[in-house]
């Protein structure tokens, strides 16, 4: 090794300390992460700059507990309160994304990371990081937001369906829930002889008049072409088969003027959710009423036959 180059763990001189330190304080800031620390039991704060800076208060402020955990909103400080006192207790580290009210009134999201120092097995500070996230918040909630919606109708999309749906199947009790499938009907000749415009149009009528028929849905969704899902609220079979023929009364308009004027139409099929069926059953039941709704004719519906534990419509 040459006599001049230095050890690998020969410790930094003062310029090289200071560098170091002024390095460290401008990446921390540009990526708005500030460190605090917490004395117990007293619960004495302290805070960098950046910590002010992400709570929008006067740098170098007094700080007082209280005031501050009062600016998270009441689901952020109820889980901060519960990992913190089991961090305490427990001498374990954690992490929590909670939202804040700024003191200038914004809302904004935050990373805590935090550790538990202890002497003798007595927890005596508790001390971490603070970073910026409402950005990356914002990003995901954009991203899920569009996962879930369908662009064309702004109805649910068949991701937002199917979460739903497991959700609904999962929580069932006798005679609460229950699922509608629907099919346009001369939906391809809107597209076909008046255009994809049109169709997107029919589209949209078709997810308000489902609406405006169904105030008793939990979700209404666009599955995909001209296939639409309603998860409603419904007490039978006789209420079932009732709502069924709202929608398909709703659903039976013209489209289009004179001399291309198309009238559109609906098949309507659907299942209790009842409790014990899996969720693929009640849909496949429910797919076979939507089919036996078609091969009766338009917009016809009737009671079919159905497997036990599962009642449909068609």
């Amino acid at each position: 090794m040459d006599a001049g180059e230095p050890l690998a763990d020969t410790p930094p001189n003062s310029e090289q300390f200071n560098r170091l330190q002024n390095l460290f304080d401008k990446s921390f800031k540009a990526a708005r992460v500030g460190i605090w620390e917490c004395t117990l039991p007293d619960e004495t704060l302290t805070w960098t700059d950046t910590v002010y800076e992400l709570f929008e208060l006067e740098p170098r402020s007094p700080l007082v507990r209280e005031a501050t955990v009062a600016l998270y909103l009441p689901e952020s400080r109820k889980k901060l309160t519960e990992v913190r006192n089991a961090a305490i207790k427990d001498g374990d580290g954690f992490t929590l994304d909670a939202q804040i009210v700024t003191g200038k009134g914004n809302l904004r999201w935050i990373r805590i990371t935090a550790i538990v120092e202890r002497i003798d097995g007595q927890p005596v500070r508790i001390f971490g990081m603070k970073q910026d996230i409402t950005a990356e918040k914002t990003l995901f909630e954009q991203t899920r937001r569009l996962a879930e919606t369908d662009p064309v109708t702004g109805l649910a999309s068949r991701t937002k369906f199917e979460a739903a749906f497991d959700e609904a199947v999962a929580a069932s009790s006798p005679g609460q829930k229950a699922l509608l499938l629907l099919d346009l009907d001369r939906f391809k000749a809107v597209n076909d002889r008046l255009g994809h415009q049109a169709g997107d149009t029919c589209l949209k009528d078709a997810g308000r008049r489902i609406a405006e028929a169904t105030p008793n849905a939990t979700v209404i969704a666009r599955l995909g072409g001209d296939e639409f899902a309603i998860i409603l609220d419904c007490e039978s079979v006789k209420s079932l088969n009732e709502a069924a023929r709202r929608v398909a009364n709703k659903l039976e308009w013209w489209v289009g003027s004179f001399p291309n004027k198309l009238k559109v139409s609906a098949s309507v099929g659907g299942a209790m959710i009842l409790p014990g069926v899996p969720a693929k059953d009640i849909f496949a039941e429910a797919d076979r009423a939507l089919y036996a709704a078609k091969a009766v004719g338009k917009t016809s519906l009737e009671l079919v036959p159905v497997p036990d534990k599962t009642a449909g419509v068609a």
